[in-house]
């Protein structure tokens, strides 16, 4: 009787394993996985009160007298950070306060959990425009570098830790020009992560080009998040977020 039952829980544990894994999103036919269902924060962690879903979208909502510096987490970058050193990132944003500071934290880690903040490299949003479509060092993880690349630049920072910019080919004036920096109208977003090189586009701009040569780059995985900064009232949405995972750059 024991050995009938022990066989039935297998099976029955096998079955629940099989149908666990036949809901987990499946790469389209180009590669990339939804992380966002539309409907549910499933697969995501954040602090209470400041993350919903609205409209279809990821809603993050404070206010300046209560606001907090956390972040939006994706479950599976914290408990496999080694699958997100490469990707390509795709989603559509949208700060619809005329005040507020977010971004995407990418090769990133939790640094404080109770407050659920991530620190390193950001793909910087705001609501005037000003960080938009940079990259910054949030909390010093990548080496305390401040902003990295700023908007409308092609930025190196070499061996030495020196950096190095060249313009892109559209000023840091067009590219302000394209972005909606608040408002109802939605953005797109492309971030590219590959071995040391960094690209984040918006609307179809590359907004700014990093490659990181420097001892303090961080280039294995990492957590991936959104930001919600402290000291604004504000309501940022994101959507349709997917994302494909890379294999490693080839030198």
């Amino acid at each position: 009787m024991l050995k009938q039952f022990s066989l039935i829980a297998f099976l029955t544990l096998a079955m629940a394993t099989t149908s666990h894994a036949a809901d987990a999103p499946k790469p389209d036919a180009d590669g990339f996985i939804s992380l966002f269902d539309g409907k549910t924060l499933d697969g995501w962690e954040g602090l209470p009160g400041l993350w919903s879903v609205k409209d279809g979208a990821i809603d993050g909502s404070e206010e300046k007298a209560s606001s907090k510096q956390t972040d939006l987490i994706l479950t599976d970058s914290k408990v496999h950070p080694e699958k997100y050193a490469n990707f390509e990132l795709h989603l559509k944003y949208r700060l619809r306060t005329n005040e507020g500071n977010s971004g995407i934290q990418f090769r990133s880690k939790i640094d404080d959990p109770k407050m659920l903040h991530v620190g390193g490299y950001q793909a910087d949003i705001d609501s005037a425009g000003t960080y938009t479509g940079s990259i910054y060092d949030e909390r010093g993880v990548a080496g305390g570098r401040n902003t990295m690349s700023n908007l409308g630049q092609k930025t190196v920072w070499d061996s030495s830790n020196k950096r190095q910019n060249s313009p892109l080919a559209d000023s840091a004036a067009d590219l302000k020009k394209i972005v909606h920096a608040h408002g109802e109208e939605w953005n797109d977003i492309v971030l590219t992560v590959k071995g040391n090189h960094y690209v984040y586009s918006i609307n179809g701009h590359v907004t700014t080009d990093l490659t990181d040569e420097s001892p303090k780059a961080v280039l294995a995985g990492g957590v991936l998040a959104f930001q919600m900064h402290q000291g604004f009232t504000m309501n940022i949405q994101l959507k349709d977020v997917k994302i494909k995972l890379l294999a490693a750059d080839a030198k």
